[in-house]
């Protein structure tokens, strides 16, 4: 075990939500990450995830604990609005970082953080959690080795059913799920909290950076006059979005949260001109399947082994370790931040536009 590898870290937790006891967990599970410190602006929330998970000190503000400052990394898990106020701090503090998804509320913010941190020669990475699955890494090696050729088409979807199933709970009634659908309350509807999943993981898997955008989006009636309480209910349900990738292949993306029978399912099909590759990941599981060599001549699909892969999180704490920043990082989280923000103008002016 090399010197780097036995280092410690330590890590102070930003945000004590419901994710950040995931991100706990995981870096709890992780030799030699001390969790040092965590903060919240809500003393009794911060106080309860400290007890739980074994961290000494607490704060209400990042102001405070970035005086004290014993901490080499933060793990972000903040609302999405306070990643980049929340980012620009611990830049100047000097922190390396691991930020929840989406990196910033737009491009714009986005790309003055990954400055930023870039020129503070700061580990900048994002917790696109779906890197964390085996079958997409090893797909993604498949492609860049050139085992189905040429890649010309791309399908993905993500694909929930939370707005007609209880499996995770009741929106009608829970704020937890009714903020998703309040632009009022901060969201961007299905596209700005799983878009940026789904085109990770297309973009990702096939080896491709996106060049061009065309995205629709749709609202549905979920409640009579379109209001529980505060919640004006006016976000986008679902999405389509037609791609070009960077290489002249043609991609077609789809999520919506309207999917009976799907509780948080990713699909990806990759077709190449010697062959194709298939990913699926749901709740119960992940499998690759491809269509390869002679098996193409007869539309046989076989199941392969991707065997396992690192988490983000270990790939956080080595790169710190390193020196050497991981992926997903910045930068890559802001270019899909702009094909986000272009599909909603997209929807708006009816025309595709290039990042």
């Amino acid at each position: 075990m090399s010197a780097a590898t036995k280092k410690p870290v330590r890590l102070l937790v930003l945000g004590t939500g419901g994710m950040a006891n995931s991100h706990a967990e995981a870096f709890a599970a992780i030799d030699g990450v001390e969790m040092v410190a965590a903060v919240d602006v809500d003393q009794a929330r911060v106080d309860a995830f400290a007890a739980k998970h074994a961290i000494a000190r607490t704060f209400t503000s990042l102001e405070a604990a970035i005086a004290w400052g014993e901490f080499d990394a933060v793990t972000n898990v903040t609302p999405d609005r306070a990643h980049y106020p929340t980012t620009m701090q611990l830049v100047a503090a000097g922190k390396h970082m691991l930020c929840e998804k989406p990196l910033a509320e737009n491009y714009d913010k986005a790309m003055e953080m990954t400055v930023a941190a870039e020129r503070a020669g700061l580990i900048n990475m994002v917790n696109l959690t779906y890197r964390n699955v085996a079958p997409l890494q090893k797909a993604r090696s498949m492609v860049q080795a050139g085992e189905i050729g040429q890649v010309k088409h791309v399908e993905a979807s993500y694909l929930q059913s939370w707005l007609i199933s209880k499996q995770w709970g009741d929106w009608r009634t829970e704020s937890q799920w009714l903020w998703r659908l309040s632009s009022a309350h901060g969201s961007n509807g299905v596209l700005g909290d799983i878009g940026i999943h789904i085109l990770d993981f297309a973009s990702y898997g096939a080896g491709l950076e996106i060049y061009h955008v065309f995205g629709r989006l749709k609202t549905f009636d979920k409640v009579e006059g379109g209001r529980i309480g505060d919640y004006r209910l006016d976000a986008n349900d679902s999405f389509t979005m037609s791609v070009d990738f960077a290489n002249g292949a043609l991609g077609v993306i789809h999520a919506t949260r309207w999917a009976a029978g799907h509780l948080n399912d990713l699909k990806l099909r990759i077709y190449g001109d010697k062959g194709g590759i298939e990913v699926l990941h749901t709740t119960k599981g992940s499998w690759l399947k491809a269509s390869v060599g002679a098996n193409v001549e007869t539309a046989v699909w076989e199941d392969l082994d991707a065997g396992v892969t690192p988490t983000n999180y270990q790939r956080f704490i080595d790169a710190v370790r390193t020196g050497r920043n991981g992926e997903p990082d910045f930068r890559h989280a802001a270019q899909l931040q702009k094909a986000l923000d272009l599909a909603f103008i997209t929807e708006r002016e009816r025309r595709e536009l290039s990042l």
